[in-house]
């Protein structure tokens, strides 16, 4: 049986891949899919995507997009999350600092460049009418641990994360959320290399298939939020929130969501040209 790699963040967005392996699923349409965390996020995935660590990555919309225009060897095959992810603005709990427009100037925790929370620093210094050449500073930090320790000691002032990944943190009292920036498109898609969809487009084809048929009905699975909830360390009230404004795809990243997505990307001057859709996304 053929194994396909895939990559993704250890949050609630990919419990749907673990029940299906669990219940192997994939198995039973002849694939192997084998599973791999990465805490550090987008920029990580994208380093494996191209050193062939993973075949395939769930991954950040814009975070993948970038690395494809800078000549990545990969494609989208499929949105995931077609709702935006709630990104929050924090800072450490005991900070001096009480708002977006206090940050500016300061440092930012990054996991690392290229990475979501570092993509969506310049989203939310655009939204602020900031000067993202002169107002942005950062320090790597490779993943929430390493935020924590960065924003406590203050060798970063504030750490753009998933709103209800980070909720735990605010709730004891590490992190204090100052407010939330939402990408303003699909926030999570599947991306694959070249390379895997060229020599297993048929299973990638099953294995999308039964994901698809997964996802769904994922919000109807009886006890669903509970079971959440338990398995991420999260609040159940917290859960049920994000449950109700989180949406899975089924479909492939449409043109109009290509075009503002890479129009963003341009006018922050993160890539250096727009790609022909070709060139970033593949239809199975």
């Amino acid at each position: 049986m053929k194994t396909i790699k895939v990559g993704g963040v250890p949050e609630h967005f990919n419990l749907p891949w673990h029940l299906c392996i669990e219940e192997k699923l994939f198995e039973k349409e002849g694939v192997n899919v084998i599973w791999k965390d990465f805490p550090g996020g987008t920029g990580a995935m994208n380093k494996a995507l191209k050193t062939g660590e993973i075949d395939v990555a769930v991954i950040l919309t814009e975070g993948v997009i970038k690395d494809i225009s800078a000549n990545a060897n990969t494609k989208i095959i499929q949105t995931y999350i077609g709702s935006p992810l709630i990104w929050g603005i924090h800072v450490a709990a005991d900070s001096n600092f009480n708002s977006v427009e206090e940050l500016k100037n300061t440092k930012a925790a990054i996991s690392r460049e290229g990475s979501g929370s570092h993509l969506m620093t310049y989203i939310n210094a655009q939204n602020h009418q900031w000067d993202t050449q002169k107002d942005l500073k950062f320090e790597i930090v490779k993943n929430l641990d390493g935020a924590v320790e960065a924003l406590s000691k203050d060798e970063a002032q504030y750490f753009m994360w998933e709103h209800f990944t980070t909720k735990p943190l605010v709730d004891k009292r590490i992190f204090r959320r100052v407010a939330d920036c939402p990408t303003p498109w699909p926030c999570f898609v599947i991306a694959a290399r070249n390379h895997t969809i060229t020599a297993e487009k048929d299973r990638l084809k099953k294995m999308l298939q039964v994901l698809n048929n997964k996802t769904k009905d994922f919000k109807d699975l009886p006890h669903i939020a509970e079971i959440l909830a338990e398995k991420y360390d999260q609040k159940l009230e917290d859960i049920k929130q994000w449950l109700a404004i989180t949406e899975w795809s089924q479909e492939q990243l449409s043109t109009a969501e290509l075009e503002k997505i890479q129009d963003k990307l341009l006018a922050l001057k993160l890539i250096s040209k727009k790609q022909h859709n070709s060139k970033l996304i593949y239809n199975l």
